[in-house]
């Protein structure tokens, strides 16, 4: 049923570039384990070692605080569509923020997506497949707008000031740190 592989292969490649969803988890050493969806045109695979994905603004900020304490992260896709199938990715996360070089570097990949928070730069440890005849089908009807309309709505200094209020403790109380000048009122 279940296979595990040290790369992704180009079938996987394949498999996750149909995918409208995908989920990531993420857990510090202790308190809160994390798992979100993600949505929009947001991923890409690198290569069968890596991957990056644009995190966007949201309410909570967890993934970043959880990475920064500990790089273990996963990520899951399943076919809500045609053959069913889950493929899970373990590897080890890194945030790059704006201004910074790596975001810098990732962004072109990406088409210009209001709210855009942290690049996610994952390097891949492992990757799984299982038979996924458990998970039902779905009807893909579109890409949900809110989100980045909220976003639009806000501009820059908005989503600015929405990090530093909302995005800069994790649930655990842990601090998320951003660059230097990059939140309102910095330094």
């Amino acid at each position: 049923m279940g296979r595990r592989y040290d790369a992704l292969t180009e079938a996987h490649r394949e498999f996750i570039a149909r995918q409208k969803l995908f989920f990531v988890a993420t857990a510090g050493p202790e308190g809160t384990v994390n798992l979100s969806p993600k949505g929009h045109d947001s991923l890409r695979v690198l290569d069968a070692h890596r991957l990056v994905w644009l995190n966007l603004t949201g309410s909570g900020n967890e993934t970043a605080a959880h990475l920064r304490r500990s790089p273990r992260i996963t990520l899951m896709f399943c076919a809500f569509t045609g053959p069913p199938l889950i493929l899970r990715i373990y590897g080890r996360g890194r945030v790059h923020h704006p201004g910074t070089p790596g975001f810098e570097a990732y962004l072109p990949l990406f088409p210009a997506l209001p709210g855009a928070r942290q690049i996610v730069e994952v390097a891949i440890e492992q990757v799984q497949t299982s038979c996924g005849m458990g998970v039902p089908l779905y009807h893909y009807v579109g890409d949900r707008r809110d989100l980045l309309d909220w976003a639009a709505r806000k501009g820059e200094e908005g989503i600015r000031a929405y990090w530093k209020k909302h995005n800069t403790t994790s649930l655990d109380g842990r601090s998320i740190p951003f660059p230097a000048g990059l939140l309102p009122e910095d330094p």
